[in-house]
């Protein structure tokens, strides 16, 4: 049977996307992040991050934390944000820079709102969140700065009973963290298990929605997976001690899903 011609604009189309991937891919593994602020307060670049939390009905937490981690590694590895895409220039500033994101929280109109600043929002079960381009925090959009920071809490544990859906995203069993604080973290997570695949596996999960499953680690676990870190089959996010915790801290670790359900057999 003879093949259907391959109209040629489609073929450059498509071998343009596959380009970029391979950018943005490598942005996530290649980054090392910057160990300098700007002078000004006001030129920090941080990712905004909101999470729906409506006063009626609160979302799960797990589903909370794993809607969160899903945007960013959705807004990272966008279209939008490689090649010559619109979000290209601020996600290459915010990558160089040190690593920063803001967790807020909104619910009815505000929610509503924060749907037209440019992001990626993603949804979990119960929950959403959205992935706010990255910027200046003194020129954050009204809409988004507006928004509450602290007081972002919501109770349980993040824990699972479905079958994990791609990376395990661990939490340290010895941290107390909001989930605001930790929506940021699983969200730094969230990047840098993208090391743990090769660019084939990262496009496949890309294209999936970053389906992610957080999970709140024993003490065993634990011990497990900073050795896993170690040997560089997990890695693992060290908080930078802006808030709530102490400089170094690892609160979450990355590992696939495989490895955990090698481990657990």
């Amino acid at each position: 049977m003879d093949s259907e011609p391959v109209d040629a604009s489609e073929a450059h189309d498509a071998e343009a996307r596959s380009s970029t991937f391979a950018e943005r891919y490598d942005r996530l593994v290649g980054y090392v992040g910057g160990h300098s602020d700007p002078e000004d307060p006001r030129q920090v670049l941080a990712m905004q991050m909101v999470l729906h939390i409506p006063k009626a009905e609160q979302p799960d937490r797990t589903d909370l934390l794993n809607a969160a981690a899903s945007a960013v590694a959705l807004l990272c590895l966008d279209e939008r944000s490689g090649g010559d895409g619109p979000w290209a220039g601020p996600m290459d500033a915010w990558c160089d820079a040190r690593i920063r994101k803001i967790a807020r929280r909104a619910r009815g109109a505000h929610w509503e709102a924060a749907q037209d600043v440019p992001g990626v929002t993603a949804g979990c079960g119960t929950a959403s969140a959205r992935a706010i381009v990255p910027g200046p925090v003194g020129e954050t959009d009204k809409r988004i700065a507006r928004l509450q920071i602290g007081g972002t809490e919501i109770s349980g544990e993040a824990a699972g009973s479905q079958a994990p859906a791609g990376p395990m995203l661990w939490v340290n069993p010895t941290l107390e963290m909001t989930v605001g604080k930790l929506a940021a973290q699983v969200g730094h997570a969230s990047m840098l298990a993208v090391k743990l695949m090769d660019r084939d596996q990262a496009a496949q999960w890309f294209s999936a929605g970053c389906p992610v499953s957080v999970r709140d680690a024993s003490r065993s676990d634990w011990d497990r997976l900073l050795t896993a870190d170690a040997d560089g089959t997990a890695v693992a996010v060290r908080d930078a001690g802006f808030t709530e915790i102490a400089p170094g801290s690892v609160t979450v670790i990355a590992e696939t899903s495989r490895a955990a359900r090698t481990t657990s057999d």
